[in-house]
Parts: C-alpha cells; sequence; structure tokens
C-alpha cells in the first residue's frame, strides 16, 4: 500500500527546502552565475580575514635628524623645487659675525652637504623662491648694519650672483612672492639702531630691478607677511620701535592689506 500522504508532506518539505536556498542566493531562479556572485559578495562581507574600514590614527612624533654642518641662528631655510632645503646665512655659534656659508639638506638621506657661499655675510635677511627656481636673498645685517644688497642662488650650478640693490637698506623684513612673480618686500629695521620702516617695493625677477611701491599704514620691523588666496598680502604684528610703555613693549597687533593691483595698503 503506496503511503500517499507521507510522500506528499515529504515533496512539499524539499520544495520548501528549494525556496529557502534560492531566497538565501539572492532571488528564485538565479543563474548559477548570479548566485555564485552573491555567495563571494556575502563571503568578503563575514570574513574574518577582510581589512578593517577604520583608519587608525598615530600620535605626532619628532625625530632627529641630520645636523647642519655649521650651527646658525636667523638664518633662513628654503624649500626648493627638488625637494632639498637651502639655509643660507645666519649668526655663528661663536660670535665671530654673520656667516656667508650656505647648506643643503636632502629629505631622502637627512643628510647636509655644502654650497656656494653667499656672496656678502648677512642674518637677519630674507629668502625667496623664484618661480624659475632661484632663491632671492635680499637686505639683513652685515658687520656694520642693515645691508641693501640681494644676491640670487641658482640651485643648478650650487652658486651665488649680485643683483640689483634695494632702493632702502634693511633687516628684519618680510619678502613675499606675488602672483605676478614679483617679490614684495615690506617694513624692517633700517638702521644699526633697529628702528623700523613703513617703506615696500616690489623686485622684478626679469630685470634684476627694484621699485618702489606704495608704503604701509604705519613703521614696523619682525612682522609677518602671507599671500592671501585674492592676491593681497596679509601683514600683521611687529614692532614699531617704539618705547615700552603700561601696557607693555612696542609689540603690535595691527594688520594691514596690500593689494598689488592699485599698489596701496589698506589698515
Amino acid at each position: 500500500m503506496i503511503d500517499r500522504g507521507g510522500t506528499t508532506q515529504r515533496f512539499a518539505g524539499a520544495l520548501a527546502g528549494v525556496a529557502l536556498v534560492l531566497a538565501v542566493s539572492g532571488c528564485a531562479g538565479a543563474s548559477p552565475s548570479a548566485t555564485s556572485s552573491s555567495a563571494a559578495s556575502a563571503t568578503l562581507q563575514t570574513s574574518p580575514s577582510s581589512p578593517s574600514t577604520s583608519v587608525e590614527h598615530k600620535a605626532p612624533t619628532w625625530t632627529t635628524t641630520g645636523s647642519m654642518i655649521t650651527p646658525r641662528l636667523q638664518h633662513t631655510a628654503t624649500l626648493l623645487l627638488d625637494g632639498r632645503v637651502l639655509v643660507a646665512g645666519g649668526d655663528p655659534a661663536d660670535g665671530t659675525g654673520p656667516l656667508v656659508s650656505a647648506e643643503l639638506y636632502d629629505p631622502d638621506s637627512g643628510s647636509w652637504a655644502a654650497t656656494g657661499s653667499t656672496r656678502e655675510v648677512r642674518y637677519g635677511h630674507t629668502a625667496t623662491l623664484l618661480r624659475d627656481g632661484r632663491v632671492l636673498v635680499a637686505g639683513g645685517y652685515g658687520d656694520i648694519g642693515p645691508l641693501a644688497s640681494a644676491e640670487l642662488y641658482d640651485p643648478g650650478t650650487g652658486s651665488w650672483t649680485s643683483t640689483g640693490n634695494m632702493i632702502q637698506a634693511r633687516a628684519y623684513h618680510t619678502a613675499t612672492l606675488l602672483r605676478d612673480g614679483k617679490v614684495l618686500v615690506a617694513g624692517g629695521s633700517v638702521y644699526v639702531s633697529g628702528a623700523p620702516t613703513a617703506s615696500a617695493e616690489l623686485f622684478d625677477p626679469t630685470s634684476g630691478t627694484w621699485a618702489a611701491t606704495a608704503n604701509m599704514g604705519g613703521v614696523r620691523a619682525g612682522h609677518t607677511a602671507t599671500l592671501l588666496p585674492s592676491g593681497e598680502v596679509l601683514l600683521a604684528g611687529g614692532s614699531s620701535g617704539g618705547e615700552a610703555g603700561p601696557s607693555g613693549p612696542d609689540h603690535l597687533a595691527t594688520a594691514e592689506l596690500y593689494d598689488p593691483n592699485s599698489g596701496t595698503s589698506a589698515a
């Protein structure tokens, strides 16, 4: 005698199992390739060996790198187009007077190598990377006071050449590369006494000459200059060179903007 009821129940159970498998694989009647892909996807999502999507943040650290050949302060450091750093001039540790030596830092090896010396001793000067890869060094203190001289470093030859002198000898000024490739020099100390100036001038790398531009709204030295996205230059802080008062030294909180299009400065 055939047990039709039991057979019917077993057949229904088998169909239910098939439906469950198809549902897990993504859709009923899916192709073998689609089923395999879905299964692989599920495996990738659930595999313990899958890389974590979280980013591990490490604390900032400092590490020692190679020491300069010569101890110095009030020098300049300029990132060159090839990734090396040019350090030039400065005041030595032995108090013998400003330096003419310069050296290059190689970040790949962490080492320093001597390069051509500047044509004049100087510290408290500025160094500006020009568009063509040369470096303009200007002003600073020499043996007897502020300098008007400027010179250019060529990374290709490792040598320095003189260029036009600034209109005003100065130190502790700022030098900013403008969008048109000229360099704005502003403020600084103009006497041995350290008295600051409000004067500003522009260096033209094409001709190697300087031209006066609008004075700042007030005298300042030891300030900062920042090129803004608008092309304007923000000058901030510094010293006015005056005597200390009830509120403390002559440190400035004032700031002003230089507009290269109009050649004016506005507080």
